[in-house]
């Protein structure tokens, strides 16, 4: 199987001895490079998602094709970071979850630490 951007893949030990047994992951797939590698071998660029579909970590990882398997779809995919970012801060907001306006593909700072921000997006460019 040769991935797509928009993929979601099952990652385990078929793809890569390192994601074997409780190591395996399901991931987003942002890009496919194009760098030449050992033939039936890849490098990936996408998220980690957990079982909500939200995306949990940024990754690159290298597998083989052969042992790539479609996952199944989530309930309620989402393309904003859930955790593990560290706190933003940008004029004048601490903390935070940079989420994608789908819309438009713009950046936007969700707070709701910040009572004056809550439910608010603010923009970024």
């Amino acid at each position: 199987m040769r991935p797509s951007p928009g993929d979601l893949l099952r990652i385990d030990g078929r793809a890569s001895v390192q994601f074997a047994g409780d190591r395996a992951l399901t991931f987003r797939v942002v890009s496919v490079c194009d760098r030449p590698t050992y033939a039936g071998w890849v490098w990936l660029t996408g998220y980690v998602t957990n079982r909500a579909g939200r995306a949990t970590a940024k990754r690159e990882v290298y597998v083989q094709l052969a042992g790539l398997r479609r996952a199944p779809a989530t309930s309620t995919p989402a393309p904003h970071l859930t955790g593990g970012q560290p706190p933003l801060h940008r004029g004048g907001l601490v903390g935070g979850v940079v989420v994608q306006d789908p819309t438009v593909g713009h950046l936007a700072v969700r707070s709701p630490r910040n009572s004056a921000l809550a439910g608010s997006a603010h923009w970024l460019k």
